[in-house]
């Protein structure tokens, strides 16, 4: 069913949250999920109390009335008693602050004047204090997109929740090393239009993040939660997005399943949904309100000098897309290929062998993750340079970074060029000794003796002059 989001009242804005290089947000602790064994252990049990307008949030106090008890679990060389909740907040990081400023400035938002920290009410026990603290650093900012101009009308910076790794039905199990790292969290208007217009936002957001230092990166670094309503329906935010791809294949369906319970007379209720592997929703909690905020009694407001801010606006770096393109120029290389080496070990390669950066350029781009994370700089350098002293062909390098990620042992001439007069012999052979074949089972054959030989274009070039087809 084609869906029409305009007529349906569609509305949609995201949340995105990106961690922080360097130390956490209110200690000198590292910014890492440790995988050292725990010596901390700690135990609690969480009550929701009342924000500034006097009342206790609905999604709090639907999490404590489960009445679990939270375990704690950390290493100490990686946490210090404020994450525990023993020891109050330190001085806000400077260096994260500086980073959420500059990536404000680049999404073309006004600094707030001075930056207030609040307490925001969170008793699922991914907080130990019972609240999570959030600073408003900037306000009415945009961006450009093919349909429009987006709004992003606050971006803050807040402290990162623990890792939750594991739970019963009358406890919950975490891990702190994660909790207190820097977030920056970038908020949307409304304006997106529709499931792909989300998925192209959070695309450019990234690729703005992305051309910030100190921004983390990686698997588990970045996520975005989608907020949606249609007409009739209610507002339903979306949370645990596997990656940028399923954002619209859930927004789909959620409208749907909006669409189907208005259509049976039930009543929707404002709720946090959780995006499945199968790009299904279920229901988490219910949607939470103003009256989880209250102030940070223990944190000391930061003035935001306006010399200092015009330092930064004269220093903000170059967006990833204007990079991208020097870096193409630069080396002349297809349209699209830079974003995917760019801050790799390309131009080292490039400059120590003296190859086409072309060449470089693919076997970069063309080596599997998996394969790649097996493989150093040196392994490149290896391999490459084969090619470059002309003891192996061009169509042999994936096959050697394949074997070098694994292990196995390099024997060189069983990738030695084939001359085009060697080529072009074996070919004649071949077709004399079985004729009357079609195209593709010559290449078979031949594929079959020379792959990472030769340039499978130019056996066919040879096999078209030859065998007539």
């Amino acid at each position: 069913m084609e869906l029409d989001y305009e007529k349906l009242g569609f509305k949609c804005g995201l949340e995105c949250h990106q961690q922080l290089e360097g130390k956490k947000l209110f200690c000198s602790c590292p910014t890492l999920n440790s995988d050292g064994e725990p010596d901390i252990r700690v135990e609690r049990k969480l009550r929701a109390v009342a924000g500034e307008t006097g009342d206790v949030d609905i999604a709090a106090e639907f999490e404590m009335s489960k009445k679990r008890k939270f375990i704690y679990e950390a290493d100490s060389a990686d946490v210090c008693l404020v994450e525990t909740d023993e020891e109050p907040p330190h001085e806000m990081n400077k260096t994260a602050l500086e980073t959420a400023l500059k990536i404000s400035l680049l999404l073309n938002a006004r600094i707030v004047d001075e930056i207030q920290v609040m307490r925001k009410t969170v008793v699922d026990g991914s907080n130990v204090s019972g609240f999570q603290r959030t600073a408003l650093v900037a306000m009415d900012g945009f961006i450009e997109t093919p349909d429009g101009k987006v709004g992003i009308p606050t971006i803050c910076l807040e402290e990162e929740a623990a890792q939750k790794i594991g739970e019963e039905i009358d406890f919950v199990r975490y891990r702190l090393d994660r909790l207190g790292i820097p977030l920056i969290e970038i908020a949307t208007d409304t304006s997106i239009k529709s499931p792909e217009h989300a998925k192209e936002v959070a695309a450019h957001i990234g690729m703005i993040l992305r051309s910030v230092e100190n921004v983390k990166r990686g698997l588990g670094t970045i996520r975005q939660d989608v907020n949606i309503s249609i007409e009739k329906g209610a507002r339903t935010e979306i949370k645990g997005f596997q990656d940028l791809k399923s954002i619209p294949k859930v927004i789909e369906f959620e409208v749907k399943r909006q669409l189907e319970a208005i259509k049976q007379g039930k009543k929707l209720s404002k709720e946090v949904r959780k995006a499945e592997p199968d790009f299904t929703t279920s229901f988490l909690r219910p949607l939470p309100g103003a009256a989880r905020l209250y102030p940070e009694t223990d944190c000391m407001p930061v003035k935001i000098d306006k010399s200092y801010l015009e330092g930064l606006i004269k220093s903000l770096p170059k967006l990833l897309t204007q990079k991208v393109e020097e870096f193409e120029k630069k080396y002349e290389l297809p349209k699209g290929t830079g974003k995917e080496i760019i801050g790799t070990d390309f131009e080292h390669l490039v400059e120590e062998l003296k190859l086409e950066p072309l060449i470089v350029a693919n076997a970069i781009i063309n080596t599997p993750n998996e394969i790649k994370r097996k493989l150093q700089t040196k392994d490149f350098e290896e391999i490459l340079s084969y090619y470059a002293h002309g003891k192996i062909a061009k169509e042999a390098i994936a096959d050697l970074l394949e074997k070098k990620a694994s292990g196995q042992k390099i024997d060189l001439e069983q990738f030695k060029p084939v001359s085009h007069e060697d080529l072009e012999k074996e070919i004649k052979k071949i077709i004399k000794e079985k004729p009357g074949l079609n195209a593709s089972a010559y290449m078979g054959l031949l594929m079959a003796k020379y792959r990472g030989k030769v340039d499978g274009k130019i056996i066919m070039e040879i096999l078209r002059k030859f065998a007539n087809i």
